[in-house]
């Protein structure tokens, strides 16, 4: 009686935190509106989403397949975050004419600069599909499971009247057990509008990234056009500015800690609902393999980047990218052993099978299946991220399936076109000695963390990475792939078309190439080692989530289930919020002015501040963008449920006015993507007043502001 006791007091809390959260993505269709009323919004459901008038959501768009961003002028002014239009910045640069050092802003829209295979994504309607799209696959299994599935979802598809500038696209939610479809409209002709500096946009750079208090003033610009029909069209000098359906209006109001936010944008990818097992594996193995892996390719870059300005413009937008995920697996595992997510899972675990004796059997065969699968999971984890981050290694596996396509008779005029331009974008930003170093290191990190059976014969050779530099150096040296060598009388860096002049001769180089030679080795070895096994145990412990999940949603009736992110149109809300994420350590939720220039350091790769911004500081000349206290609030955070993808999304108030930017996480809170708890989980959102002191003060930039809708 009293073990019974004793497992019920422990069982309750973990159910109770399942039902009491309010975190969550929430399909657009299936608001909890009575919820979000409750927390504090004045607007209806049906102004967030609806396809038959205009709603909030004709103002959110996917930006270039992966950030969120937002229309916030009649003419389409499109804002997003600066590290989502770094690319763009970058690609516009050069060391004359350094746009990320400098910033941009176009004087009118003749100045606003065109960006060739940009595009961004509306969301003209979402369905529930479940049914069609699961009829006739009773009983079946793999592989006629998903073939069947993915007949289902073309004959869907083929079913729909679209216009020829739209898409359906059909995705599975809780883990294949509904589909819903959406329909899609994509605009080409994307022009940067304006950017800040990078001391401003990227100020704290990888030292803040991930961190709050947090001072970035992370925003860029753009704007869509269209043909004079106001239908997506490519790039032309004949198109127009955008007229949307709906823009959001602009506040700048005070914020005060509880206020009701939302965030409305496209999440990429989350797993709320995995079992504790696979919690653990992420915790204590997987995560741990990624963070080896690229703390020692940044700290190669860094050094370099450091002292190289050619490097640092170069290398700037892959940096920003390799760190942004090494920091947030980081605070994602603190986060998990903080907010005992492990336990928490065991326990809520627990109260299912109390409910439902069968899930035993299912959490059974996860457990097994795991644990089963953990080494070879672990080289995966190892051998993905070092081929990922030694960019020498992943160019090499592009020529890998170059030869196989061209082997198989697949690779015709279109797929070889499609190559050359890859690898052309690729080595503009691509440095073979630099990266001989990082690879140098890499092997060496792989040889001393994979177990010996995971290794290619005498690869143990690799183990010392100071005896690797030079080893690779001359391999690097002596490489077509790397392009310090030519083949076909050109090198793949200076004159791609001549060195694929000849296929055949090209081929045959590639094959004695020691670069090539060095990733067939790793990857026929992994091939054969480890991949089936990964592969075949994943494909089962899938089929057993899938089955997993519907337990879990038929048996806790008191559990509201949002479905994972997966690059969606979704709504998370709460409120405005600071965090007491440590003992005896308290932050407010509102970031100012004052604090970029407690950070300043003159000079200083993360936190330099401009001259002008300073003495607009020094001035207090603030215009109507100050708050209550005086200066000009910078950044905020709230409870809101957010992740990769997120980013750009606009952060919106009771009303459906932009009140905020959404860029990034607190460090403490990253595991929100296995784990939200809202004790931690805080998203980090730059404040609309200093995106408009910035435009209108900084920028001298009135024009772009007098296009907005301001809430005062």
């Amino acid at each position: 009686m009293t073990k019974k006791i004793l497992l019920s007091v422990f069982l309750l809390p973990a159910a109770m935190a399942f039902a009491q959260q309010y975190g969550g993505m929430w399909i657009p269709t299936e608001l909890n509106e009575k919820e979000m009323k409750d927390l504090g919004m004045k607007i209806s459901a049906k102004d967030i989403f609806n396809p038959q008038k205009p709603s909030i959501k004709d103002a959110v768009v996917q930006f270039n397949g992966g950030c969120t961003a937002e229309i916030i002028s009649p003419k389409g002014l499109l804002l997003t975050n600066h590290h989502c239009g770094f690319g763009q910045i970058q690609a516009h640069s050069t060391v004359q004419n350094d746009l990320l050092s400098n910033g941009f802003w176009a004087k009118n829209t003749e100045g606003e600069l065109p960006n060739p295979g940009v595009k961004v994504d509306f969301i003209v309607d979402i369905k529930e599909v479940t049914d069609p799209i699961l009829e006739g696959t009773d009983n079946l299994t793999e592989p006629e499971l998903t073939k069947k599935i993915n007949n289902n979802i073309e004959v869907y598809k083929n079913s729909q009247k679209i216009e020829s500038y739209q898409s359906i696209m059909v995705k599975p939610m809780y883990y294949g057990n509904k589909y819903y479809a959406y329909t899609i409209e994509t605009y080409k002709d994307i022009r940067l509008v304006g950017a800040p500096p990078q001391s401003i946009g990227k100020f704290g750079s990888d030292t803040d990234n991930w961190v709050w208090p947090r001072h970035t003033g992370d925003f860029s610009m753009f704007r869509i056009y269209a043909d004079k029909n106001n239908k997506p069209a490519e790039y032309s000098k004949d198109n127009v500015p955008y007229v949307p359906k709906h823009y959001l209006p602009v506040s700048i109001k005070d914020k005060n800690e509880n206020d009701f936010t939302f965030v409305f944008g496209f999440p990429g990818r989350t797993t709320e609902y995995l079992p504790a097992i696979a919690v653990e594996k992420i915790m204590k193995d997987i995560d741990p393999a990624r963070i080896a892996v690229r703390d020692v390719a940044l700290k190669t870059l860094d050094e370099k980047m450091r002292v190289d300005n050619e490097t640092r413009i170069k290398y700037a937008s892959k940096y920003a990218s390799v760190a942004n995920y090494w920091k947030k697996w980081i605070g994602e595992v603190e986060g998990l052993k903080k907010s005992n997510a492990v336990e928490k899972k065991v326990m809520y675990e627990g109260s299912l099978v109390a409910k439902n004796p069968e899930i035993k059997t299912t959490l059974d065969q996860l457990n097994k299946l795991y644990n089963d699968q953990a080494p070879y999971a672990l080289n995966n984890a190892y051998y993905t991220e070092v081929i990922r981050n030694a960019e020498t290694l992943k160019l090499a596996g592009d020529y890998y399936d170059f030869v196989a396509s061209v082997e198989a008779g697949r690779m015709d005029e279109k797929e070889l076109s499609k190559l050359k331009t890859k690898l052309t974008s690729f080595y503009k930003d691509y440095s073979a000695e630099l990266d001989a170093k990082v690879t140098a290191k890499l092997l060496a990190l792989y040889v001393n963390k994979t177990a010996p059976q995971f290794l290619p014969a005498g690869f143990s050779k690799y183990k010392d990475e100071n005896a690797n530099i030079p080893v690779i150096e001359d391999m690097s040296k002596n490489s077509v792939i790397t392009g310090r060598t030519a083949v076909n009388g050109g090198t793949l860096t200076a004159d791609i078309d001549k060195a694929f002049s000849n296929q055949d001769k090209l081929i045959r180089t590639l094959k004695k190439d020691p670069i090539y030679q060095l990733y067939v080795s790793m990857k026929e070895t992994y091939m054969k080692t480890a991949d089936p096994q990964y592969t075949s145990m994943q494909a089962k412990i899938d089929a057993l989530q899938k089955k997993f999940m519907a337990q879990q949603m038929k048996t806790d009736k008191d559990r509201k289930f949002f479905p994972d992110a997966n690059s969606t149109l979704r709504v998370t809300y709460g409120k405005v919020k600071g965090s007491t994420p440590r003992d005896a350590v308290s932050y407010g939720y509102q970031t100012h002015l004052a604090g970029v220039m407690e950070k300043y350091v003159p000079g200083d790769y993360e936190f330099d501040v401009p001259k002008k911004l300073i003495d607009l500081y020094n001035k207090k000349d603030f215009g109507i963008y100050k708050d209550k206290t005086g200066d000009v609030p910078v950044g905020f955070t709230a409870t809101n449920h957010t992740t990769g993808g997120n980013s750009g999304s606009p952060a919106l108030d009771a009303n459906g006015n932009l009140v905020g930017l959404n860029f990034d996480r607190q460090w403490e809170g990253t595991m929100s993507d296995i784990n939200y708890d809202p004790r931690f989980s805080r998203n980090i959102m730059v404040d609309t007043k200093y995106i408009l002191f910035i435009i209108d003060k900084f920028a001298d930039s009135r024009w772009l502001v007098d296009e907005m809708k301001i809430i005062k």
